[in-house]
């Protein structure tokens, strides 16, 4: 695999412009394409409080149980961030927004009858970072990681990766191998996020034939425990960082989004 293949860059704003647009320009979505936002879980005390302010009652008592104040400020920020980006998409206020958990803790977007609603998402957040992407009736994943050299790579590939990406790993020595542990982990997460599996399905899903464009197809080795046909491709998010989206099927495209005051 090449570690410095690259794949589309993500830029990580902050949640500023997002959450204080006053009238901001609706976002239109096409059938067969995934956006890809990117932001950095920071903002002015008023951003804090509209995003507070957004979220139910579920996500407010969540928010209360961490220990640590910085992990409260950056859960109200991701997901009264996914919120007002939601927002732009169904034409609904943030705090309007419904949604339900899967079994494993993936969420989905209702409608306003209470139904599965054509746009999904999914989220991931590391470090004060946040990934969100976005889709029109199709499950999406999406994962985010920044890369730490005091992890056991070795060990935990051993553990969690197919037996071909796990001979990939041992074939390099240093950060190199820690890249390439990384990048593995965000391709293999996204699948599972996407899919709504937990992270026990890690070893089923195999990364195959990535290409210089930062794609690649993943294998199954348990097609009962997975969907077929899925493909990833990684996303360029800075230097110490490692960030993939995953989605069904071949004929879609990823665009990575910026502008927030425009439609």
């Amino acid at each position: 695999m090449n570690l410095h293949s690259h794949g589309p860059l993500v830029t990580f704003p902050s949640l500023e412009g997002l959450a204080t647009l006053d009238s901001p320009a609706p976002l239109a979505l096409d059938n067969r394409a995934v956006h890809v936002w990117g932001f950095s879980l920071n903002g002015s005390a008023k951003v804090l409080s509209c995003c507070r302010t957004w979220l139910d009652e579920d996500e407010r008592a969540r928010a209360a149980r961490f220990v640590r104040q910085e992990d409260r400020t950056r859960y109200l920020l991701a997901h009264g961030g996914l919120r007002a980006l939601l927002a732009r998409y169904t034409g609904l206020a943030p705090a309007a927004l419904k949604f339900q958990t899967g079994t494993v803790g993936k969420p989905a977007l209702l409608d306003q009858q209470g139904g599965p609603h054509a746009l999904r998402f999914n989220l991931s957040h590391s470090h004060g970072r946040m990934l969100i992407a976005v889709a029109q009736e199709q499950e999406v994943g999406v994962d985010l990681e920044e890369m730490r050299d005091r992890v056991d790579v070795a060990k935990l590939a051993e553990r969690f990766y197919a037996s071909s990406e796990y001979r990939e790993l041992l074939a390099h020595s240093g950060f190199d191998q820690v890249q390439q542990f990384y990048r593995y982990w965000v391709a293999k997460e996204a699948v599972l996020k996407g899919q709504g599996v937990g992270i026990l399905s890690l070893r089923r899903c195999e990364i195959l034939n990535p290409d210089n464009t930062g794609s690649s197809l993943v294998g199954l080795s348990d097609s009962t425990a997975l969907q077929p046909g899925w493909r990833i491709q990684w996303l360029a998010c800075g230097a110490g960082w490692q960030g993939a989206v995953a989605l069904q099927g071949m004929d879609w495209s990823v665009r990575v989004q910026t502008a927030l005051s425009e439609g």
